[in-house]
């Protein structure tokens, strides 16, 4: 998906002549665009209607919530925003990404990402009194779409959740997608990106990715990152939370044709399951 002219327009008026550097884009109807100004390097980052949502929150979490993570020069700082044209200009960061990397499975990653997600849940804590029960039928919705998840699967998730308590959360600051793929790299220095599933939630939620992934193949990094963040911030709805993301996974991957994601989301669910 291209800028549309609206938006080419607008990111002119920002950064007037640019060239491309590299298109970044994950073919999700976000363009994200790394381009060249004469007053340096930038990202552009522009969505179209089914992502539009995403750019909200990402814009959100810049105003809200991003700040300790500027001032440590981790994260690039949000330039310009436009939520109603759908675009945003960000700093650039130096760097490759961790994912794919030799840094993937280094323990010292762990270590700054564990201090780097404190930075960001410690700034605020707020009490949510539906967000159980909300995230509950979040989950039971996601069940209600197309799927290949077995009935079997489906019909036992379905139980665990509609006999859950609904019971009120602490919330904080969170990424909402706080694993490899959102590092960057640069000369040992772990940097983050893309708050595009940026919102308040309980703390633990941002150890789902990692715990799904890279911490069954190595367990070591688990200690790493949690000596980095300073406690462990998981509860005994851990489980629950692990079965809602599982079945998001495996739903949302399986609507966007990510085979192997969607492979991740129903081994995450046998997990949960299991786990009950």
């Amino acid at each position: 998906m291209p800028l549309t002219p609206s938006q080419e327009s607008l990111v002119h008026t920002w950064i007037g002549d640019a060239s491309l550097v590299a298109d970044m884009s994950w073919n999700l109807d976000t363009v994200v665009l790394h381009v060249r100004t004469a007053t340096g390097d930038r990202i552009v980052k522009a969505a179209g209607p089914k992502a539009h949502h995403h750019l909200l929150r990402e814009i959100a979490a810049h105003e809200e919530a991003a700040q300790p993570l500027i001032e440590a020069e981790r994260t690039g700082r949000m330039l310009h925003a436009d939520a109603d044209a759908g675009v945003i200009l960000l700093e650039y960061q130096d760097g490759i990404l961790v994912e794919g990397s030799p840094a993937e499975y280094a323990a010292d990653t762990y270590r700054q990402a564990g201090e780097l997600l404190r930075l960001l849940h410690g700034q605020a804590s707020r009490v949510d009194d539906d967000l159980e029960a909300r995230e509950n039928a979040k989950a039971l919705a996601w069940l209600d779409r197309p799927h290949r998840v077995s009935s079997t699967v489906a019909d036992e998730a379905r139980r665990i959740l509609n006999a859950a308590p609904a019971r009120p959360a602490r919330v904080v600051p969170t990424h909402g997608d706080w694993q490899p793929r959102n590092w960057l790299i640069d000369r040992g220095t772990v940097r983050v990106i893309d708050f595009g599933r940026f919102a308040w939630r309980p703390p633990q939620t941002d150890l789902a990715r990692m715990d799904a992934r890279q911490w069954l193949i190595a367990p070591g990094l688990e200690a790493a990152f949690l000596d980095g963040y300073g406690d462990d911030p998981r509860d005994d709805t851990w489980n629950l939370e692990k079965l809602r993301q599982a079945i998001a996974t495996a739903v949302w991957a399986h609507q966007v044709g990510d085979e192997a994601f969607e492979a991740q989301g129903h081994r995450m669910l046998t997990a949960a399951l299991t786990a009950f």
